[in-house]
């Protein structure tokens, strides 16, 4: 019996895991920890960190890089916002309950999280919109409050938390020098963005300060889902049920097909044959493009598309995937058969997705790769790349 068949029996957080979206109902996103929950974890233990400690001497070392915080200047930002950028429903699943508390506590309660799930790191990061919905000033003023919130957080607990910057992409020459301020002074390990800054995508060459930043220093950009443009909403996901559209339109598969394109634009609008050495960093396997990747590249055979290499290099070369929680094995074996294990790399999606039942370990460990390549997925393809930083 697979990993898969027998899940359901399987879940420990077996929460209802429902949305309050648009005044109804909708199936969404898994609930995490709360706290009673994390009260729990810290009284099964007098020591967490010394379990932790003893535990990751048998075990592999888990990273998770894909793991949400909020600060409360950028809760203020996008309660001003006005229509239509208020009316994205991303702003409503991270102002929901049983996400905003978890995203706005980034100390001892999150800690207990992780010790009860078996993360060792997370890699701290805005949740979407980010910054990126944000008028141009708000974002070029809130970049460097952000990440120096970051930072602090980061400080209080070196040895567990690390971090990716916000830039204001609306402005690319000052997210480019802040980029390079994050890393340098920070100690960032790259930053994470979203595919398009309100209706500009970030293929378009004004963006490629910050793609030529990111490349003289060697740090990793992660490409986050964000939600489809209104016009797209409207035509694509809209059905009777209004909560059941919200939710089309995000976790449902619109996220996904977003950012998917988003990939397949960086590559046909040559931004990586512009810049070789970038690297870019894409959620939930590979955003549905990675399942169709011999029939892309086909196509682009087709019509000659002007492109240095196979379309498959660009996976294989420039991007890695992760899970951001998605606990699938069979989606893990299609992308380590297409792109090979030294491209996976651990995301638990904190706070939006609940952990399997087993942890996290058990996950690593149930996935069918061999012990060398379990570490690599864990942690070990992350700590190769954050190594070759330019600081």
């Amino acid at each position: 019996m697979t990993r898969e068949e027998r899940l359901p029996a399987r879940r420990r957080f077996s929460r209802r895991n429902v949305l309050k979206v648009t005044g109804a109902t909708a199936v969404g996103g898994a609930v995490p920890l709360t706290a009673r929950d994390a009260a729990e974890a810290k009284e099964a233990s007098a020591s967490p960190a010394a379990v932790r400690d003893g535990m990751t001497k048998s075990r592999t070392r888990i990273t998770g890089i894909e793991e949400h915080c909020t600060i409360p200047e950028l809760l203020d930002a996008w309660s001003k916002l006005g229509a239509p950028w208020s009316e994205d429903p991303a702003l409503q699943v991270s102002a929901m309950p049983q996400f905003a508390g978890p995203l706005a506590d980034a100390g001892d309660a999150r800690i207990t999280a992780m010790d009860a799930t078996g993360i060792d790191t997370q890699v701290l990061s805005l949740p979407p919109p980010g910054l990126q919905i944000l008028d141009q000033a708000d974002a070029v003023a809130l970049q460097r409050i952000g990440n120096d919130r970051l930072a602090e957080l980061v400080r209080a607990h070196p040895d567990r938390l690390q971090a990716f910057a916000a830039l204001a992409t609306s402005a690319p020459e000052k997210a480019a020098a802040e980029l390079e301020r994050a890393v340098r002074e920070l100690g960032f390990n790259g930053a994470m963005l979203l595919g398009r800054t309100r209706e500009h995508t970030l293929d378009h060459t004004d963006m490629w300060p910050v793609f030529e930043a990111a490349e003289a220093l060697n740090v990793p950009l992660y490409l986050h889902p964000q939600t489809p443009p209104l016009a797209v909403r409207d035509t694509y996901y809209q059905v009777d049920s209004p909560a059941v559209s919200t939710a089309l339109s995000l976790f449902g598969i619109g996220w996904h097909y977003d950012t998917g394109v988003q990939l397949l634009r960086l590559i046909f609008n040559g931004v990586f044959d512009r810049f070789p050495n970038l690297q870019v960093i894409s959620g939930h396997w590979g955003e549905v493009v990675l399942f169709y990747l011999e029939r892309i590249e086909e196509g682009a055979r087709l019509v000659n598309a002007p492109l240095k290499r196979p379309v498959i290099d660009y996976f294989r070369e420039n991007m890695y995937f992760t899970p951001s929680g998605m606990y699938s094995e069979r989606y893990l074996r299609w992308t380590v058969e297409m792109v090979g294990a030294d491209r996976i790399i651990f995301a638990s999606d904190y706070p939006f997705q609940a952990p399997p039942e087993g942890g996290m370990p058990e996950f690593v460990r149930d996935t069918g790769l061999s012990p060398a390549d379990q570490a690599k997925f864990a942690s070990g393809n992350w700590e190769g790349l954050i190594a070759g930083i330019k600081r």
